[in-house]
């Protein structure tokens, strides 16, 4: 029974019902009744009185545990249920009294052995209740056996177990029995019953000293032996079992205890011995036996470990051997012996340095001894072995003050400096660390396996949160940082989900720490070339930039981005040996990945993201405006100083005007990143502007950027030994210098205005001109001459003494003859936006919004017929055209259906009558359009000014050029992109001039430009962008307007040509080329919002029309013209005019429902078609609502309202009887006659017209009205009779 295992549920469950029964038994003290007697011998021969125990032989009582035995051993192998008389007996006790072991007599201690089942609960409190009780219970049982003696209690009750010679004969039986059940539980696998009963055990045997540790040893070889027979989950309980067994007796303190008491004791030699022993029959046993010897080491004093730990054979062999098999667990243990001891010894073989230091330790040729132990610590994955957090330890000392910083979440560069409180200095620190990331991590972990290379993340994810900040660059090394960017690069890496984490771990490591962010951030672009998150398609290194939230984080970033853009990059020149930090399935990856991963060596790559870093540091930055201005200031000169010159004597310059000195690198800066560097300057500077910090004078200075700027240019231009990057033309270079003076003169202008609209003009002119300076710089030869025309505008505007030079230079312009000021400012704006870049069409734009109110009508128009240039010129067009721009005023329908006819055949689903006389109509809107703006009848061909034409010259060469160098379609694009920059200006001159008449030229020609498909053909952005234009800034306009300025001819003109469009059917198309109705559904959706357009037009027509408040004669051409439509709508099908658009009209302006009335009357009583006579009726009954509504008081309206209808009783009468004598078909449409019906004759109750109406009925028309309208006519037949 010794070597058995008592591990299963069914076995334990038995044994309680055995042991509960016997109890039961044994503690009763009453006199039992003969036939009980009798009985009992059938359950068991157990005899339950107290006075015949003396009676029973040993023999006997061992002869009846062995047939026990056999019935436990039988229930649970054969599954046979449990004798009827025992299981009725144990349940009875089971209501009665509690399962205890038997005591002495019935005065003394009881145990109960239930306690054993709650060791094995999840639940850790009940685990250590159980313990509480049973070791109480157990102390108490023991107390009372030491004072009756062997003798009473073998004599005065029964032992549950058979004798054995354990070496426990002064343990009582109920605790020689706890025992051997705490040491068969350990091996069970079920719930936590290892560690419950691993806990009984540690505080039974530290509570109870007289059990012998070494007589405990012996009972865990025996009850946990590991047969030859056992197998699988079976041999593995026993082992660890037995492993949580002499971790339970290093725990319980009587192994140092006996130590303590007898110097000389064998007992740790062999305790030692015997666990390494246990390591060595499983790999997966070595490190929790290493780790119960380093809880028994941590309880004995220095001198014993060398005498009893060390000279322990068992260990040695483990010494001994550790290097050659790679053996981390006795690397750990010698770590531990060694910083115990403190005494050097030749006992730890080749794993520690003779003598032993940490320097000694770290050195290169010792960590490359221990590879082997490292690259095997793996074994525990996905945990980390104990040996790394112990060479941390080693490694990084003193970080203690580091971790509490970032607990509390301070900024490094708030903390104190603190003194170190070990001997070692930061340089070997510094050495150290660098000796074990490249011999460890480099050279043994990440040239490994999977499972190393995972291992190596991890135990940097150790380091990471010790390091100091300066530390950091050595290790995320350049051979790390390509592992990480080569795992993250293939989603199909086998180590993605291990690199991601890493990457987020180190991503939240240093949130709270802006040195250490900073580190991270230069550590990963320095090695990736400036691009970590293009190649491992991340966000990482963005996020983290996006985490500055102080000046003086920021200003540490700036800094530190400053020196790596000029300081040399020796690491980019390494080499990206992907056959040693990728694993297979990086393979898969595309081959841009592999190509980006190969052009990281050229340092032009980091500089690049450098120049582009620096400004979006401030995009996500909230700061106070003068904390926010000194950081863009030290961008604004990095970037001066990097994009706009060069030293020419070294590369350090030093400005005893400023106090400061500029750095270049070794290396001359190539032309591409100096373009970069003026180009996110302009970008820096255009931020600023639309910022509008306040100009208040601090220090000395004012708080603006563009002025600090030209200050500061003037300061480094004026440096002998510095330069411009590039040499300038004569023309350019006049043209800078000239920028510079009138900028300087500008802003002392501005601070002498004070706040307001001069202000606010001298302030965008001054931006504009600084953006010209850079464009000068960035594309010589093409901005002179706008910017001496921009100079020009700034001495005609602000005409001081000041801003005019004594020269006389410039006397020429005050020559007369010359265009208006506004115009030519307003051309040069035009003539910088074709080509420009973002910064400097957002000066242009703002230039143009505070002097838009002094536009003129030419200039206006010259924007206007940007818009309404052709993108693709219209086909067939006569040899003898003298100008492109004649052609615009052909008929609208004419250009669209000439582009359709040459394209596919068409289907025509519409009345081509209709579109007769369009072209003219067209041509008389926009000639009275020009006539508006004061323009001359001979459009584009009578003005020969070159002062007017400027900007087609200029669009004309840029064209001319883009056609020379990528073909006609670049061209159309470059069109397109200036066309939209216009309308950016278009759109701010609306907002700022919501109720002037020029809204409505700019209405007109922006109708064309939308409703002409050579206007927007082929970009779909410029067609919404002109549909956005015309419903926010016109139609839904709050202003619109107003005045005798506008002409009522264009007004009738556009109107008319508004209703044509809304009633124009869509042509469908059949594509020979293309079968796919793709074009199909473009055309569709083009036509439906041409429709929607004409719509919204006529309501804002009518709108101002309704405003002027004209005479009926001055409106009789409108409603002409809507009698025209209708007179359509009603004898034509093909007329797609819709009656609810109709009816919208007359709902808006009823007074041209009321003058078609009678129109509507008639032509609905002799329509073609019913269906179109059914809608009619629709348009008439909205008529009559809006002259009824209302009508409760009998006021002038009343009376209006009574004699219109009067007026036209004869004629409402007559629709009637056509449309009762004759009803629809359909029963919709004979629903909706009755309706009409019903509602003329509720109008003429509510007006007191009835005997006018029955007057005006013929004899058919009253019966047809009694038969078809039934109980609605009833009053109407009451009154006749």
């Amino acid at each position: 029974m010794a070597g058995k295992k008592r591990g299963s549920d069914s076995v334990d469950e038995f044994e309680d019902h055995i042991d509960g029964l016997t109890d039961k038994l044994h503690s009763k003290p009453t006199k039992i009744s003969k036939n009980e007697e009798t009985e009992e011998p059938a359950t068991g021969g157990i005899d339950s009185t107290s006075s015949t125990p003396s009676s029973i032989k040993p023999m006997e009582r061992r002869k009846k545990r062995k047939s026990m035995d056999k019935e436990r051993h039988r229930a649970n192998s054969d599954s046979r249920e449990v004798p009827k008389a025992i299981r009725a007996s144990a349940d009875l006790t089971a209501h009665e009294t509690p399962a205890t072991v038997p005591s002495a007599s019935g005065g003394l201690p009881e145990f109960h052995i239930n306690v054993f089942k709650d060791l094995a609960v999840a639940d850790l409190s009940i685990r250590e209740a159980a313990v509480e009780a049973l070791v109480t219970e157990l102390r108490e049982v023991q107390k009372a056996f030491r004072k009756l003696g062997k003798k009473g209690t073998d004599e005065n009750c029964f032992k549950l177990e058979a004798e054995k010679d354990d070496g426990l004969k002064n343990c009582a039986p109920s605790l020689r029995y706890a025992i051997r059940r705490l040491i068969r539980g350990i091996s069970s696998s079920r719930e936590c019953a290892r560690q419950g009963f691993a806990l009984g055990l540690t505080i039974l045997v530290g509570s109870i000293p007289c059990m012998k540790v070494d007589s405990v040893m012996k009972l865990i070889v025996e009850l946990l032996e590991v047969s030859s027979s056992m197998k699988g989950q079976e041999a593995r309980d026993c082992l660890l079992g037995r492993l949580f067994a002499y971790s339970a007796l290093a725990r319980s303190g009587r192994i140092a205890e006996e130590l303590n008491s007898d110097k000389n004791t064998p007992l740790v030699k062999e305790f030692t011995n015997t666990v390494i022993s246990l390591a060595s029959k499983k790999r997966y046993l070595q490190e929790p036996a290493a780790s119960v010897i380093l809880d028994l080491i941590e309880q004995l004093p220095a001198e014993a470990l060398l005498s009893h730990v060390v000279e322990a054979p068992g260990l040695n062999k483990w010494f001994e051997g550790a290097v050659e098999v790679g053996n981390p667990d006795a690397l750990l243990l010698a770590l531990k012996l060694r910083e115990q001891v403190s005494v050097d010894s030749k006992k730890f073989y080749k794993l520690l340095p003779y003598p032993f230091s940490a320097n000694e330790l770290f050195t290169a040729e010792h960590l490359s001894s221990l590879t082997t132990c490292f690259k095997e610590s793996t074994f525990c994955q996905p945990r980390i072995h104990s040996i790394w957090p112990v060479l941390v330890n080693m490694l990084l000392p003193d970080t203690a003050s580091q971790e509490e910083d970032a607990a509390l979440g301070l900024s490094s560069t708030k903390k104190h400096k603190r003194s170190r409180k070990c001997n070692s200095s930061e340089e070997d620190i510094v050495k150290n660390l660098r000796c074990f990331c490249e011999v460890v991590i480099e050279g043994s972990l990440l040239q490994s396996s999977h499972d190393r290379k995972h291992l190596a993340l991890d135990v940097l994810l150790l380091l990471l949160p010790r390091l100091p900040a300066s530390c950091v660059q050595i290790v995320l090394s350049h051979k790390l940082v390509h592992c990480v960017m080569d795992i993250l690069s293939t989603k199909d890496s086998w180590l993605y989900k291990v690199a991601q984490h890493f990457v987020k771990e180190l991503s939240d490591l240093v949130r709270h720490d802006d040195d250490k962010r900073v580190a991270v951030i230069v550590a990963l672009q320095k090695h990736s070339g400036g691009r970590f998150d293009c190649i491992t398609r991340t966000k990482t290194v963005r996020d983290l930039v996006a985490e500055f939230k102080t000046g003086s984080g920021c200003m540490l970033f700036v800094q530190n981005l400053m020196n790596m853009f000029v300081d040399e990059i020796p690491a980019a020149d390494e080499p990206s040996d992907q056959s040693q930090t990728t694993d297979d399935n990086s393979e898969v990856g595309s081959l841009e990945d592999k190509e980006s991963l190969g052009t990281l060596g050229t340092p032009d790559h980091l500089k690049s993201w450098v120049i582009d870093a620096l400004p979006r540091v401030l995009k996500y930055l909230k700061l106070e405006p003068e904390t926010k201005f000194r950081v863009q200031k030290e961008i604004m000169k990095f970037l001066a100083v990097q994009g706009l010159f060069s030293a020419s004597l070294g590369t350090e310059v030093t400005s005893f005007e400023l106090q400061e000195k500029f750095r270049w690198p070794k290396a001359a800066t190539s032309s591409s990143l100096c373009q970069m560097c003026i180009e996110q300057l302009q970008l820096l500077l255009a931020n600023a502007q639309k910022e509008g910090f306040p100009s208040v004078p601090t220090c000395l200075e004012p708080n603006d950027l563009g002025s600090y700027f030209v200050r500061f240019l003037n300061t480094l231009c004026n440096i002998p030994s510095v330069s411009l990057f590039r040499s300038l033309s004569d023309e350019d270079g006049k043209a800078f210098k000239k920028l510079q003076a009138m900028e300087t003169r500008l802003a002392r202008e501005e601070r002498n205005n004070g706040p307001g609209s001069a202000a606010n003009k001298l302030h965008a002119l001054r931006y504009l001109l600084i953006q010209l300076l850079l464009q000068i710089l960035l594309r010589p030869g093409e901005f002179s001459e706008a910017a001496s025309e921009v100079i020009i505008c700034c001495k005609k505007a602000f005409g001081t003494v000041d801003l005019l030079d004594s020269s006389g230079e410039e006397d020429e312009s005050d020559s007369g003859g010359m265009p208006e000021l506004m115009d030519v400012l307003l051309d040069t704006l035009l003539s910088l936006l074709p080509q420009s870049s973002a910064p400097m069409r957002s000066a242009v734009e703002q230039v143009f919004k505070h002097f838009c109110n002094d536009v003129t009508d030419t200039g206006l128009t010259r924007m206007l017929r940007v818009i309404k240039k052709d993108l693709k010129p219209a086909r067939h067009q006569p040899v003898d055209s003298k100008d492109d721009d004649d052609e615009d005023d052909e008929d609208l329908l004419g250009i669209e259906e000439a582009e359709e006819t040459d394209e596919a055949e068409e289907v025509e689903t519409g009345d081509s009558d209709d579109e007769a006389g369009d072209s003219e109509a067209m041509g008389e809107v926009e000639a009275d359009g020009e006539e508006l703006t004061g323009a001359s009848d001979d459009s584009d061909g009578g003005m020969d000014d070159d002062a007017m034409f400027r900007m087609d010259s200029y669009l004309a060469q840029i064209f001319k050029e883009k056609k020379n160098q990528a073909g006609g379609e670049t061209a159309q694009s470059q069109l397109v992109l200036f066309k939209l920059r216009v309308l950016s200006l278009l759109e701010l001159y609306l907002h700022e001039n919501p109720g002037k008449p020029q809204v409505f030229t700019v209405f007109t020609y922006l109708i064309h430009a939308f409703v002409n498909p050579h206007t927007t053909e082929g970009s779909e952005q410029l067609e919404q962008r002109i549909w956005g234009i015309l419903q926010k800034k016109i139609f839904k306009g709050k202003e619109y307007p107003k005045g005798e300025h506008i002409q009522q001819s264009n007004l009738e003109s556009l109107l008319e040509k508004s209703l044509k469009w809304a009633s124009k059917p869509f042509k469908r198309k059949r594509f020979a080329a293309n079968p796919s109705k793709k074009k199909q559904s473009v055309s569709l959706a083009r036509h439906k919002m041409i429709v929607s357009l004409a719509k919204s037009s006529t309501f804002w027509i009518l709108k101002i029309i309704h405003a002027q408040d004209l005479s009926e004669l001055k409106l009789q051409k409108v409603l002409d013209i809507f009698q025209h439509v209708l007179l359509g709508y009603f004898d034509s099908k093909k007329s797609q005019l819709k009656s609810d658009f109709v009816k919208e009209v007359f709902r808006r302006q009823p007074w041209i429902g009321h003058q078609l009335f009678s129109f509507l009357l008639e032509k609905c009583g002799n329509a073609k078609s019913e269906f179109r006579r059914v809608e009619g009726l629709d348009l008439i009954e909205e008529v009559l609502k809006s002259s009824v509504s209302g009508m409760e008081n009998k006021d002038e309206k009343y009376v209006l309202s009574r004699k219109f209808l009067k007026a036209h009783m004869v004629s409402l009468c007559d629709l009637l009887e056509k449309l009762l004598m004759k009803m629809p078909e359909k029963q919709s449409r004979r629903a909706g006659v009755r309706r009409f019906c019903g509602q003329v004759l509720n109008s003429v109750l509510k007006l007191h017209l009835k005997k006018s109406f029955i007057g005006s009925l013929t004899p058919d028309a009253y019966a047809a009205c009694e038969s078809q309208l039934g109980d609605t006519f009833l009053p109407f037949k009451s009154r006749e009779q």
